[in-house]
């Protein structure tokens, strides 16, 4: 009998996006070493990088579960669940780098 090897690669690519969206933190930190980009610059970075990378993540984690489903053998299954977790942790802190500093800009708008 000829075995075939299914893989689930938008499991895999979901684990990558999500440890790519939690890499825009120190990323966005190390930059602020760099003569031209200031913190509130650094932080507006990450924000988009994270929410973006965070969000794809967690809907590719999401067709991998719809594909884990659909399949008998239940290829990815706990690959998708890691992407999905990572895709919403990076999701949550973009968010929260992002309402950080809104809460800047209106600080320094009331003065």
């Amino acid at each position: 009998m000829n075995s075939v090897r299914i893989r689930n690669d938008r499991a895999r690519f979901s684990v990558v996006f999500g440890l790519l969206s939690l890499a825009a933190i120190p990323v966005a930190l190390y930059s602020t070493r760099l003569k031209n980009v200031n913190l509130p610059q650094a932080v507006a970075g990450e924000a988009v990088a994270g929410t973006l990378l965070g969000l794809i993540a967690f809907l590719l984690a999401r067709g991998a579960r719809y594909k884990v489903e659909r399949t008998l053998s239940r290829v990815g299954e706990g690959t998708a669940r890691l992407g999905k977790w990572l895709g919403l942790l990076g999701l949550c802190l973009g968010l929260t780098a992002a309402l950080s500093l809104a809460f800047f800009g209106l600080l320094l708008w009331s003065e």
